[in-house]
């Protein structure tokens, strides 16, 4: 397997631009991010500086969500919402560029907290982030959510993800597996693996309960990376579990 660390929940003592290099120190070469800016259209002095800490690192960025509003307020994206389509709108080409000058390939577009959620909505502006991607060679995804820890948002479920994902009809609009959430929400993560793995666009990890680290929950980690390299999944997996202090990471070491 292929690991990338998501520098938006992991390394999050340090300031956003030494987090790259750290990730780097720890044995990495690759990383992903949630959005890292508080505005969908950030001064091109914080693109600047996010770019250059990246490749001084060494690094390759495989991941960035769009812009998804106040992640930390509890916001979930902007996909669905009529409040918040202008704002994903005016991010689509920022993140795009962005992600194409890092040569990153996976968009995540987060669907957006209910109840006052628009599906068409959602479609349209998938339809348009997949078309802007489609120019640098690029994969929009879309995940399922457990709705344990977000009681509002509308897509908790790999079949409901599935259906979005047929509506837009565009394909390079993908799945992120996102296996805690899946579990989360009680399916079973080793049969989606065997029935849908050619779906997944990207997988990304934490254990369960606790969204901790592999082996501090219930996850039968090692057979679901035996199952995903069986299953012929080749991408990246992404670590987006919480932990705090020394051993993040120990559960890589034999």
């Amino acid at each position: 397997m292929r690991f990338d660390v998501n520098l938006s929940i992991l390394f999050t003592d340090l300031p956003l631009l030494e987090r790259p290099a750290a990730a780097a120190k720890a044995g990495f070469d690759a990383v992903e991010l949630w959005w890292p800016f508080d505005t969908p259209e950030p001064a091109e002095a914080e693109l600047r500086a996010f770019v250059t800490a990246v490749r001084d690192a060494g690094v390759g960025l495989v991941g960035l969500n769009f812009y998804a509003g106040d992640m930390a307020a509890g916001d979930r994206g902007l996909l669905a919402r009529p409040d918040g389509s202008a704002r994903f709108q005016a991010n689509i080409d920022v993140a795009v560029a962005l992600a194409g000058e890092l040569g990153c390939t996976v968009l995540n577009a987060l669907y957006g907290n209910g109840p006052e959620v628009d599906r068409d909505l959602a479609v349209a502006n998938l339809r348009r982030a997949a078309d802007a991607a489609a120019g640098i060679g690029a994969t929009v995804v879309v995940e399922a959510v457990n709705s344990h820890d977000n009681p509002h948002y509308p897509i908790t479920s790999s079949g409901a993800a599935f259906a979005l994902i047929d509506e837009v009809d565009r394909a390079n609009v993908g799945f992120l597996a996102d296996l805690y959430h899946l579990h989360r929400m009680g399916e079973d993560v080793l049969a989606l693996i065997d029935a849908h793995a050619a779906r997944f666009a990207h997988v990304q990890i934490a254990d369960d309960p606790g969204r901790g680290l592999p082996g501090s929950g219930r996850m039968p980690y090692q057979e679901i990376f035996s199952r995903l390299a069986a299953a012929g999944y080749r991408g990246h997996v992404g670590l987006e579990y919480r932990h705090e202090g020394p051993g993040a990471f120990a559960w890589r070491r034999p």
